[in-house]
């Protein structure tokens, strides 16, 4: 009976560890899920654009939002581009810091329609880190882009003609560690 009742404790114990360490790596595993298939109108991050053929031009739309939270101005030079898939493209966002001391930002981004983000690139962001702006300063943020010319041939994406990119930006939550450096890399 002891050695059963041992058991019993033992797997009890096992299944309580076993619960914590998921309920742990939920939200990780969530977002490299995310980043991996571009699921949520999560966008990859590419190194390199892929080589570009004949294709249908594709409107991408920019969008600039602030959290209430954060006394930030913040918005694309421009609404929209036409992209050509497989062509990088630079556009800028400015964003200017409207209080009296120097504020850490993180942006956070979105794309829709959810059928386009497995297709839509990013080469270079000011998103993949987090940002800095002292009092009154502001700041240009360029980002690179592209659409894989594969959306074409998606039977959900192939029709998309127009593409919107929404940036968040977000108080960073550890503003003394943050404020030490310019930009630190990783996610709040």
């Amino acid at each position: 009976m002891k050695n059963r009742n041992g058991i019993v404790a033992f797997s009890m114990a096992a299944l309580v560890v076993a619960m914590l360490g998921t309920a742990y790596a939920a939200v990780p595993l969530y977002k490299l899920f995310c980043k991996v298939t571009g699921f949520a109108g999560t966008p990859r991050r590419a190194y390199k654009a892929p080589s570009s053929s004949n294709q249908h031009l594709v409107r991408v739309h920019f969008d600039a939002n602030v959290n209430m939270d954060l006394p930030w101005s913040f918005g694309a030079d421009q609404s929209s581009v036409l992209v050509t898939p497989g062509e990088p493209v630079t556009i800028s966002y400015h964003a200017r810091n409207n209080s009296a001391e120097p504020i850490t930002g993180k942006a956070v981004f979105n794309v829709t329609p959810a059928p386009a983000a497995p297709f839509f690139n990013k080469l270079q962001c000011f998103c993949f880190t987090r940002q800095l702006l002292k009092a009154g300063e502001s700041k240009v943020f360029p980002v690179t882009l592209f659409v894989d010319p594969a959306m074409a041939k998606d039977p959900l994406a192939g029709q998309i003609q127009d593409i919107t990119l929404s940036y968040t930006f977000y108080k960073a939550h550890d503003q003394l560690a943050a404020s030490n450096s310019v930009s630190t890399k990783g996610e709040d």
